[in-house]
């Protein structure tokens, strides 16, 4: 082979992973916003019940075909709060399950000798799938279009791959070169390395299917190089949990462990057998049970790999995360302050915007639960003129505003993404005002707390009557702050008619409030500072009424 040749194989082996590579991206966001609603619904079922987390992991990854993406929304997750680090452990086992259907679809694209083989047949699905997203008009054909395009690049580039495995394989130096290379820890660590700078075990993997097939590497050499991919493939979490919290850098820890657990469970155990059988391997078992057809061979090894060490691991999975919280032991700093932090959202699940869209509901129904506890707070502090409450109200301020700020840029950079459907994206247009909303609440609860104290430098306070109709009106407030939660959480429309109902009696209410106040002022039972501070708060809780509404009208457009 000269050196054109040589440099020519290079070449369209790069092709090959770079147009592999982006098929992947391309299948994985297009199958996410086809499927956004089941993957909502999938993490909002996470449980204790172990299987059920692995049946969750590994369905999400087979929908997205990433499992470097489920595995960094079960560690945004973890960071969140919203599921246990138990959890997060079942849902890491099934990712590696759901990963191995990739394998499975490249050995399936291998078949075929004389006629047209099934790399063509499924390769000519880009040029079909480029076509319907050209012109198709609707948004859901065009995500059609983009998943049929991603899966037939994937074999384009599984073509070019293996155009330039065949001339490696036809010269003797580079078979004899990577015949030699038999040592199965540096096997293990070449597909560790590999996999670790493309990011993609599902690429590495792909790779060495057809290394096999071509006859470039011997199958029990692509085995250990697929073991050693399922180490690599940790560093994508590695990376997510190392700029997060505790628990997602104990989570990507988990991974890592697991991964470690299976290749190193999986060599025992092979070289028991090769020293037991006199030198039967995992290549001579799978050779015999699929005759004739590698591909298939080293897929269903893969396949088998991930599916035993999840069986082996699971009854293990208390004594793994217990093992992680010791090795990285929770450390507290007393007079540290406070992070402020968004809890559902993070950088991570921008890689996963259908998943994000649901957890930027998740931050808003935190937002209005803070927002909603802050007008307890100051409906106590200018009852009571107790100020016990207002070093934790002004916390609890600074974080509204903090999420107003925060969460408004994510939706803006979660907007921007692909992937997402025409639901989501209108969803995410009515996020803005319904943020807006729920600081303003927090402003008109701030605003009560300004009158509770003049009414302490003016040594007054309210009458019982005037104190009665507070506690009334806080009465309704509540009732209508759980119908708007209800509706906005579950676009719920029999929640926001009851929402509406009740907004209308506050509105009632608190008119009577200022014509009783007015009466009272009248027959000398208040003085006019009071009466004017009590009637400013009637008319700012009004308001809190008006916003908590808009934001549960706000479904009628989600």
């Amino acid at each position: 082979m000269d050196s054109v040749s040589i440099l020519s194989a290079v070449l369209s082996l790069l092709s090959g992973i770079g147009i592999f590579l982006i098929a992947c991206q391309m299948m994985s966001s297009n199958l996410e916003a086809a499927s956004s609603d089941k993957l909502k619904q999938l993490f909002g079922k996470t449980s204790s019940n172990p299987l059920l987390g692995v049946g969750i992991g590994a369905t999400s990854t087979a929908l997205i075909q990433s499992s470097g993406a489920t595995t960094v929304m079960t560690i945004g997750f973890v960071n969140a709060g919203i599921i246990s680090l138990y959890q997060a452990a079942t849902l890491i086992y099934g990712a590696n399950i759901g990963t191995t259907i990739t394998a499975q679809i490249v050995a399936l694209g291998m078949f075929g000798g004389a006629g047209i083989s099934t790399t063509l047949i499924f390769s000519g699905l880009a040029g079909v799938g480029a076509f319907v997203s050209l012109f198709a008009k609707e948004n859901k054909w065009k995500t059609i279009g983009g998943i049929l395009t991603g899966f037939g690049m994937l074999f384009v580039g599984l073509a070019l791959m293996s155009g330039s495995m065949e001339a490696f394989a036809a010269q003797d130096a580079v078979k004899d070169f990577l015949s030699g290379i038999t040592h199965p820890l540096l096997l293990v660590l070449i597909g560790t390395l590999l996999t670790a700078i493309i990011q993609s075990s599902s690429v590495m993997t792909s790779i060495a299917l057809t290394m096999v097939v071509t006859g470039l590497i011997s199958l029990d050499q692509g085995i250990l190089l697929t073991m050693g991919s399922n180490i690599g493939s940790c560093v994508v979490a590695i990376l997510a949990g190392v700029t997060s919290g505790l628990n997602a850098r104990r989570t990507a820890l988990i991974h890592l462990l697991f991964n470690c657990f299976g290749v190193v469970l999986f060599m025992i155990v092979g070289t028991l057998v090769a020293w037991a059988t006199n030198g039967i391997t995992y290549g001579t078992l799978f050779a015999r049970w699929f005759p004739g057809v590698p591909q298939t061979q080293l897929a269903m090894f893969h396949t088998f790999f991930n599916t035993v060490t999840v069986a082996v691991m699971l009854p293990l999975t208390r004594p793994l995360v217990n093992l992680v919280c010791r090795m990285m032991p929770k450390t507290e700093d007393p007079d540290a302050a406070p992070v402020l932090s968004l809890h559902y959202v993070n950088e991570n699940m921008l890689r996963t915007p259908a998943v994000a869209v649901g957890q930027v509901r998740r931050e808003i129904l935190r937002m209005a639960d803070l927002a909603m506890e802050n007008v307890d707070r100051c409906i106590r502090i200018i009852t009571r003129l107790n100020f016990s409450e207002k070093t934790h109200f002004e916390q609890t301020e600074e974080e509204l505003n903090f999420i107003t700020q925060h969460l408004i840029n994510y939706v803006v950079r979660l907007s921007e993404e692909k992937g997402l459907n025409d639901r989501d994206h209108v969803y995410l247009s009515t996020t803005y005002r319904s943020v807006r909303d729920l600081e303003r609440v927090g402003d008109y609860a701030e605003n009560v707390v300004e009158y509770a104290d003049a009414l302490r430098l003016s040594q007054k306070t309210f009458s019982d009557d005037a104190l009665y109709e507070i506690s009334q009106l806080k009465t309704l407030l509540h009732q209508l702050y759980d119908q708007c939660r209800l509706a906005y959480k579950n676009e719920d429309f029999d929640a926001l008619a009851q929402a509406k109902e009740i907004e209308e009696q506050t509105d009632d209410y608190t008119r009577m409030m200022e014509e009783s106040h007015i009466q009272r002022l009248e027959q000398g039972l208040c003085t006019p500072m009071v009466a004017a501070q009590f009637l400013s708060l009637s008319s700012d809780l009004e308001r809190v009424a008006d916003h908590l509404l808009n934001v549960a009208k706000s479904i009628k457009t989600a």
